[in-house]
């Protein structure tokens, strides 16, 4: 098996064993009083609760006041969370072993409540800063800070989150699915609707997603939506535009309980990062108060655009990560990707998840510079329904060390066909020598001179 395929398959089994309920090990009598700030206009009522991190516990109607949200133990809510090595990361609960590094923004497994360092609130955006909790550990504050931003439009809440690291363990790690965000609902909101196939933004009927903990369900949400809604389709949806692995499904008994019951929806877009151990990293997402079909139009009036590739690693690596040991230089990033190809085994790059047609992107072109003796490349490609990619192209590169930009005429390449849904280059076809490395400045469907 080789190294894309391994790294796929661990992706694939990460995903379904996220925290399942976060759950029963958190000691409800440490729950500490309500201190909440709240945004609100007409068809939407959004809550964070400062003594738990700032993390959001309210979402309602403000016409009906019945909060959807389930915040039973301190893993639920809608928050932040990140993944990262090393596994096992100190001595994680018994209940949690092994696991790795893994700051959230509510609090940890013993019920040690995240920090707020800094809110604000000026009626029109909501503010907070806060030191995470390492959620398997006890009372051990996470080396970073997360902050977030919440707007309300209509019936839509529009969040920003980011992420500052400062750790001192200073290894970069191989990439890991990150919850983008984590996003927990009441027993009556249970019916998990997304769609996944393959005519996106055409209407095409929805399908009901069946999945419950320890192994939540994970589909590629190629509208880059799924929502948990009641009997009357009426719930709340989650967009998070350009990602398309989605994790979800119920836990517990349908139709029961409120926000500090057992029975919860889960849904979580997903998306494979690394996250040095500096690094800023930031996403948005949009939270959809609504009817099912209201939640559907409201992505459409807002569908992002096509997703030909265009990768330009100027500012970060635009959510491509690495296989076989392989590494760059580490944060920030500056005008480039630098790769170290002198691993023990053939370096390679895999780039995120995405959805486009063959015929839309014929050509890609990468922009690179070799520094290395070997004189040979792979692009290759997974399609829809496809699981480790086994296709692609070998092409010759100029180990020279200037920059140069290589045509890949795809249309030639073995079953480059139908949709594609994700890319990868083996940065050279053997292991590279001691200090061989590469600078790669973009792989698009668009030349750039």
């Amino acid at each position: 098996m080789n190294a894309r395929m391994m790294v796929i398959l661990v992706a694939i089994v990460l995903a379904q064993t996220f925290p399942s309920t976060r759950s029963e090990a958190n000691p409800m009598h440490n729950r500490p009083p309500e201190k909440m700030s709240f945004l609100q206009n007409e068809t939407l009522r959004i809550g964070i609760d400062l003594n738990l991190g700032g993390a959001i516990t309210y979402v309602a109607d403000p016409r009906d006041g019945n909060n959807i949200i389930n915040s039973r133990d301190w893993g639920r809510q809608i928050q932040q969370s990140y993944y990262c090595g090393p596994t096992p990361f100190g001595g994680a609960h018994g209940g949690w072993k092994p696991w790795c590094w893994n700051p959230i923004g509510t609090g940890d497994v013993y019920g040690n409540p995240a920090k707020v360092l800094k809110s604000s609130n000026d009626g029109k955006t909501l503010y907070i800063k806060s030191i995470p909790m390492q959620w398997a550990l006890d009372n051990v504050p996470g080396e970073c800070t997360f902050e977030t931003w919440i707007t309300l439009n209509g019936p839509t809440a529009h969040v920003r989150c980011r992420l500052t690291n400062d750790r001192s363990d200073k290894t970069q790690y191989p990439a890991h699915d990150q919850e983008l965000p984590a996003v927990y609902t009441i027993g009556k909101l249970y019916r998990l609707m997304t769609y996944d196939g393959n005519a996106p933004f055409t209407n095409a009927p929805l399908r009901q997603v069946e999945g419950s903990s320890p192994r939540w369900a994970n589909w590629k949400a190629t509208e880059n939506w799924a929502a948990l809604v009641d009997d009357q389709d009426r719930g709340l949806g989650v967009f998070h535009e350009g990602v398309f692995h989605f994790l979800g499904g119920f836990h517990g008994k349908v139709h029961d309980g409120g926000p500090l019951d057992e029975p919860t929806g889960y849904i979580s877009p997903t998306r494979q990062e690394i996250l040095d151990a500096n690094i800023v990293y930031e996403y948005r997402y949009t939270l959809i108060l609504g009817k099912l079909d209201q939640i559907r139009q409201y992505v459409y009036d807002h569908r992002p655009p096509a997703a030909t590739p265009d990768y330009r690693f100027q500012q970060d690596r635009q959510h491509w990560s690495y296989g076989n040991g392989t590494t760059d230089s580490g944060w920030p990033i500056k005008g480039m990707l630098h790769v170290n190809l002198d691993g023990p085994s053939v370096p390679t790059m895999l780039g995120p998840e995405t959805f486009y047609r063959a015929t839309d992107a014929p050509r890609l072109y990468l922009c690179a510079a070799y520094h290395t003796k070997g004189k040979t490349a792979r692009l290759t490609w997974r399609k829809l329904g496809q699981k480790p990619p086994t296709d692609g192209m070998t092409f010759e590169i100029n180990p020279d060390g200037q920059t140069h930009i290589y045509e890949l005429d795809l249309s030639a390449g073995k079953g480059y066909e139908g949709i594609i849904t994700q890319l990868g280059i083996d940065l050279l076809t053997e292991p590279g020598e001691k200090g061989d490395y590469v600078e790669v400045y973009y792989l698009s469907a668009k030349r750039q001179d």
